[in-house]
């Protein structure tokens, strides 16, 4: 997969994410009973204590975290953006590790709105780190100067 490829499935997944995020923080704040396939699997997980991160919805931290998410993926290619992109990526897959976790073990009910953003955050992390990795600039060898210090290219001969 072409570096140019990447960059456009995560900016795509990115937009997902965004309007799941978007979706379940609009549900949070009008007080609406989200949709859901799994009967009230989603509302149990939408109105539990893990909901809220100090009184902040988990629904807009994530929107945020998409947010930022993008923000790097649309920045000028570099190895700061694509660095970004991976760290905002593990976090984020991280925070949503957690969450899942508390869904299955504590709150014993799966909101596939919220799964969906795990898996989407899932897959990102795993191709942001291998953006990252495979365009990650190769250290130059000591073939690349000679043996006081200057590049071999630069030096008058």
């Amino acid at each position: 997969m072409s570096a140019r490829t990447l960059r456009i499935t995560l900016t795509v997944l990115t937009v997902i994410g965004l309007g799941v995020a978007s979706y379940l923080t609009y549900v949070h704040y009008s007080g609406i009973k989200p949709v859901c396939t799994a009967g009230g699997n989603c509302l149990k997980v939408q109105t539990s204590v893990y909901s809220k991160l100090v009184g902040v919805p988990v629904a807009l931290i994530g929107l945020l975290g998409y947010i930022a998410i993008l923000g790097s993926l649309l920045a000028p290619e570099s190895e700061n953006s694509r660095f970004a992109t991976m760290a905002f990526t593990l976090v984020g897959f991280g925070f949503s590790a957690y969450l899942t976790y508390r869904e299955l073990f504590t709150i014993h009910a799966v909101c596939e709105w919220c799964a969906s953003s795990a898996g989407i955050m899932t897959v990102m992390m795993c191709l942001s780190v291998w953006r990252f990795l495979r365009t990650a600039p190769a250290v130059a060898g000591p073939s690349a100067s000679s043996a006081d210090g200057i590049p071999a290219i630069g030096k008058a001969g």
